[in-house]
């Protein structure tokens, strides 16, 4: 029997929304499929049952919330409001309007929320380059936000060498954001989500 890969659906019909959300998903749950809808109705068309979570617009969401009311555990709602008490109360939600490094987080504690044992989440995950032991360290120093001067100060090394190492760093991940850098540091046991 073949590996069946985790699916996700985006419904949200702002094209730019949905690539970014697809690249930042991906990133956190590198085993998962991403497939977008523009609307409820496409959705519901596209065999729903398949999808361990739906991300929604809030609008969508809105128009059709008796649908997603009754599928409230699969549903994330991507929403502008920061203020917890600004969200709807019986759905996971996002807010989109943060920072890529805060989105990220976000993400990845409503991962942890929904999923804390890992089920579904690391199923098909791509084996990557082992990092050395400083590169790890230089790796943890950036994703808490230390600047190149910053993490050479720290680990007693030249500012050259630490940018030696971020770009070792990069070309062995293959990861070039700090979203997606921050993301493989956590789940990686690297960094604690609390720490970034």
């Amino acid at each position: 029997m073949t590996d069946v890969r985790p699916l996700v659906a985006i419904v949200c019909a702002n094209s730019l929304t949905v690539v970014g959300l697809k690249q930042l998903l991906q990133s956190v749950m590198p085993s998962i499929e991403v497939e977008a809808f523009a609307s409820a109705s496409e959705l519901q068309e596209g065999h729903p049952e398949r999808f361990f979570h739906y991300f929604v617009d809030i609008s969508i969401l809105l128009s059709d919330r008796l649908y997603f009311a009754e599928n409230h555990r699969r549903t994330i709602v991507l929403t502008t409001a920061k203020e917890h008490a600004a969200q709807l109360p019986e759905f996971h939600c996002v807010c989109v309007t943060e920072g890529e490094k805060a989105l990220a987080k976000s993400l990845l504690l409503t991962m942890r929320r929904g999923h804390p044992h890992g089920e579904h989440i690391n199923r098909g995950a791509k084996q990557r380059p082992q990092l050395s032991a400083r590169e790890v360290e230089v790796l943890s120093l950036l994703v808490r936000g230390l600047i190149n001067k910053e993490i050479a100060d720290r680990l007693n090394i030249s500012l050259t060498t630490v940018i030696t190492h971020r770009k070792n760093i990069v070309e062995k991940l293959g990861l070039r954001s700090l979203s997606a850098l921050t993301v493989y540091a956590v789940m990686n046991g690297y960094v604690d989500l609390e720490q970034i």
